[in-house]
């Protein structure tokens, strides 16, 4: 038993030596190589990629019950009424300021208008979990559009 044992061991043990060494072998890509078909829009898609991810998985795991939730009530009534709400946003109402912003990026690197009052709520009715996570949704694939079109030739 002791000798199958470490004959296992032995085993195990070659052969990851051997796909140690096969890896080694393996000639790693240049950083020029790496970027051959990099983009700008490539790369803002990436790491916006990773936003995206957080944001909408804090804004599906919030609880229905929870999204109109108000962390500080009135605490900014009319202190700078010409910067968005009088007082902190709601969840529900943060995730559509989210949406709206993503949309106006999209339009600004589209060279088309933005939508108005994204600072209010903007243009979309969305009002309901559902409703906004699917704004939201498309807001980052309009995003992700947007990004992806960057070009070094486009914005030189």
């Amino acid at each position: 038993m002791r000798t199958m044992c470490k004959a296992s061991l032995l085993g195990a043990w070659l052969l990851s030596v051997g796909v140690s060494l096969a890896a080694q072998e393996q000639k790693q890509p240049t950083a020029a190589e790496l970027s051959k078909n990099e983009t700008p829009g490539k790369a803002f898609t990436r790491f916006f990629g990773y936003e995206e991810y957080q944001f909408r998985s804090a804004a599906e795991a919030m609880p229905e019950e929870k999204w109109n939730y108000r962390p500080a009530p009135g605490v900014f009534k009319n202190e700078k009424p010409q910067f968005g709400p009088a007082e902190e946003r709601t969840f529900a109402e943060q995730v559509k300021h989210v949406a709206c912003a993503n949309f106006s990026f999209a339009a600004v690197l589209d060279g088309t208008n933005p939508p108005a009052d994204c600072d209010k709520g903007g243009p979309n009715p969305a009002k309901t979990r559902v409703e906004l996570l699917n704004y939201l949704r498309d807001s980052f694939a309009a995003l992700k559009k947007s990004l992806g079109a960057i070009t070094e030739k486009k914005y030189v």
